[in-house]
């Protein structure tokens, strides 16, 4: 069976510490089967709590296949624009097939969630899904930090990842599957990383799905 936290195995991977998922072509159907959100009701719910507006500029960290990024699109549209990264150049490379096939104009590009290829203040959004965990804890805290930095004045980070399994054959399968040291530090731990790091009117709770929740926080006016 496949581990989640695969390392990297082409030379084209930017180097990070953070977990990077080469089986792209797999993850969908995984993703799927273990009923984890991945499909369009469940990015719509995402969306909606991100409270993306028609001709804002967004961005998707760890934007995997970008089944969620290319939602997006109709978020912003129109006059918007909406970009999505990912360390993996797998994931990359089966997210622009899917921009391609649908005629989406998404920009998809590998990139590191800790050192983001962006000019300050770019973005009116940023979004992630089901990726945090997936980090050790100071690529956690750059990544914030980063996030804060492309964001505008204003601008807002949204994030909703796993609600830490309390079944014990659940946890078992999700230790197993992602690795127990990468689940250490849960949703509900982020809220003082997102202070520490600058932002404010922070907010966290439960989303309409059983497994994700959501953390957000914006960055200040001044």
């Amino acid at each position: 069976m496949h581990r989640m936290h695969n390392k990297p195995k082409t030379g084209n991977s930017p180097q990070t510490t953070g977990v990077t998922i080469h089986w792209a072509s797999e993850y969908d159907i995984f993703s799927r089967l273990l009923r984890l959100g991945v499909n369009q009701p469940n990015s719509r719910m995402v969306l909606e709590l991100a409270r993306i507006n028609p001709g804002d500029i967004v961005l998707d960290v760890c934007c995997g296949t970008g089944n969620l990024t290319l939602t997006a699109q109709s978020y912003a549209k129109p006059g918007g624009k909406v970009f999505g990264i990912d360390a993996s150049p797998e994931m990359i490379e089966v997210a622009k097939k899917k921009a391609s096939h649908s005629g989406s104009e998404v920009v998809f590009e590998v990139g590191l969630i800790e050192k983001l290829a962006f000019p300050d203040a770019t973005f009116d959004t940023v979004i992630n899904r089901l990726a945090i965990h997936h980090l050790p804890d100071d690529v956690k805290h750059r990544g914030f930090e980063e996030i804060l930095r492309v964001l505008k004045p204003g601008g807002h980070l949204l994030i909703a990842d796993f609600i830490p399994p309390t079944n014990p054959i659940f946890k078992h399968i999700t230790s197993a599957l992602i690795g127990s040291h990468m689940m250490q530090t849960n949703v509900w731990s982020l809220p003082e990383m997102l202070q520490r790091a600058g932002y404010v009117e922070i907010n966290s709770g439960p989303t309409r799905s059983a497994f994700l929740a959501f953390v957000s926080g914006k960055k200040g006016k001044r």
